[in-house]
């Protein structure tokens, strides 16, 4: 319990604690549902990012069956329908800036041949696979992320069950790949064995060292396979002999986040029963966080099914921006699972004062019972909160705004670099006040089926100043900056 009684040491003094509370504004979307057959019983993720540089989020939606959506901010929570690209067979989104230069762009997963979609800088897209060099397969994605390392963008792409096995679905699941971006085009290699990729993640290790984390369903690759760590420096997977040790579950989405303030990211995993949170340690292993912590999620809690939750997309954010980092876990059954819980309602942990989460979703009136896959906390109106966005499988997609009252200061900070990575992904973000620190990693990737990029939401309490300070990528460091609570900052090298 060490790294969670450090957390309520830095805290404890922090005097406010909003009840959170969001209003339902889901028909202010575009009508959009993530559907399909068994190939869409997972994905169904939502990309989160300025498109044309009016600081309002927009919403790239996967579809399944039906074809991807932009939807455009217009301010004050209304969202209306872009064009895009005729994609169908969308399994998820990820923003990133993939050319350099200086626009964000569109990874798109499919159940197929992926697509990188070229931005221009006012929310217009064309597909760049040719034009990139990019090899996008015929494989059925569903896990992405990216870093650049050595100055160089990599990706990873993450493949489910081979499709093209005639011994499948069981013990079938396909290889992975890393494409790395060299002389303007892209070189794919083979990252193997896989294990049924549902999630990746590209960010520091207990260590400090940039890896990818790969979450993988067990539900297909039944045994002999494993969560995966991989150095992509070394070129190989990690092992005991590293301190990684083997864990198995039936995973689907990756969160990260420091949560006990001492500058290492605790891991969450998502899975179907316990969702496992996992306590980065100062000797570089991770353990599991104790049952009582509260982040088990294991059951529903709304409602009379005691069969076991499926959590798909969790995400960290200061929701009441009282300084501590809280949890939303979108969940639905995978299909008509008879052994999981058919009734099972979305969850938001709110971390309290002791470091301890709550279930606060039903009381927050967040408590979806759809079938959720995809979701995503962002500030959609600039008013300092995030709010929350959720893509549900065979349903409606679901908008809340945060109105919680009585909340805390805040403080949002954005990152520009110089080409190639413009958005300085691996960046650490320490934000600082007389309660302590708090560090943020810039990724890209993780989550289930999508993610965002966007500015780092830092939640103050009643501090009214904090200091910022940025690790780049590269090793340099600017700062402390001072910063004064309910701005939006913009720091560059």
């Amino acid at each position: 319990m060490k790294p969670v009684c450090l957390m309520a040491t830095l805290l404890m003094a922090q005097p406010l604690a909003a009840d959170v509370l969001f209003e339902d504004l889901s028909g202010n979307l575009p009508a959009h549902t993530y559907a399909g057959g068994w190939e869409h019983f997972v994905g169904g993720g939502v990309a989160v990012f300025d498109c044309n540089g009016d600081d309002l989020p927009e919403l790239l939606a996967a579809g399944g069956e039906n074809p991807a959506q932009l939807m455009i901010n217009r301010g004050g929570m209304h969202f209306t329908t872009a064009p895009l690209p005729a994609l169908t067979a969308t399994t998820g989104a990820w923003p990133l800036d993939a050319d350099g230069d200086g626009h964000l762009d569109v990874m798109v997963l499919r159940l197929g041949e992926n697509q990188l979609l070229r931005g221009d800088g006012a929310c217009g897209f064309t597909p760049a696979n040719a034009g990139l060099g990019f090899d996008g397969g015929d494989a059925w994605s569903t896990a992405f992320s990216a870093a650049w390392i050595g100055g160089a963008l990599v990706m990873a792409v993450g493949n489910y069950v081979d499709r093209a096995d005639p011994d499948g679905p069981f013990e079938a699941c396909d290889s992975n790949r890393l494409h790395r971006r060299t002389d303007n085009r892209f070189t794919a290699e083979v990252l193997e064995p896989g294990h049924c990729a549902l999630s990746m993640l590209f960010a520091r290790d207990a260590t400090g060292t940039p890896r990818l984390r790969i979450s993988n369903d067990r539900h297909y690759y039944v045994r002999d396979g494993s969560e995966q760590m991989y150095d992509p420096v070394a070129g190989r997977f990690l092992g005991p002999e590293d301190g990684w040790e083997t864990v198995r579950l039936w995973g689907m989405g990756i969160a990260s986040r420091d949560i006990t303030g001492d500058g290492r990211a605790e891991v969450m995993l998502t899975s179907m029963g316990d969702q496992l949170l996992q306590i980065a340690g100062a000797d570089g292993r991770y353990s599991p966080a104790p049952y009582s912590l509260g982040t088990y999620a294991q059951r529903p809690h709304l409602g009379d099914d005691g069969r076991p939750s499926t959590g798909w997309h969790a995400e960290f954010s200061d929701v009441n921006n009282d300084g501590r980092s809280d949890l939303f876990i979108a969940k639905g059954n995978v299909d008509q699972m008879p052994g999981l819980a058919m009734e099972d309602p979305n969850s938001l942990l709110i971390q309290g004062e002791n470091g301890i989460f709550s279930e606060a979703s039903v009381g927050a009136g967040v408590a979806s019972m759809a079938r959720s896959r995809g979701a995503a906390l962002a500030d959609l109106d600039l008013d300092g909160l995030p709010d929350l966005v959720v893509v549900n499988r065979r349903a409606p997609m679901e908008l809340y705004r945060n109105v919680t009252p009585d909340a805390g200061h805040w403080l949002a900070v954005s990152l520009r670099a110089h080409a190639p990575n413009t958005r300085a992904v691996g960046a650490l973000v320490t934000v600082t006040t007389r309660y302590g620190a708090r560090v943020q990693e810039v990724t890209t990737g993780g989550g289930h089926g999508g993610g965002q990029s966007g500015p780092l939401h830092f939640g103050l309490g009643s501090e009214e100043m904090a200091d910022v300070t940025v690790e780049w990528p590269d090793g340099r460091v600017t700062g402390p900056v001072a910063a004064i609570a309910g701005t939006r900052i913009t720091l560059s090298p």
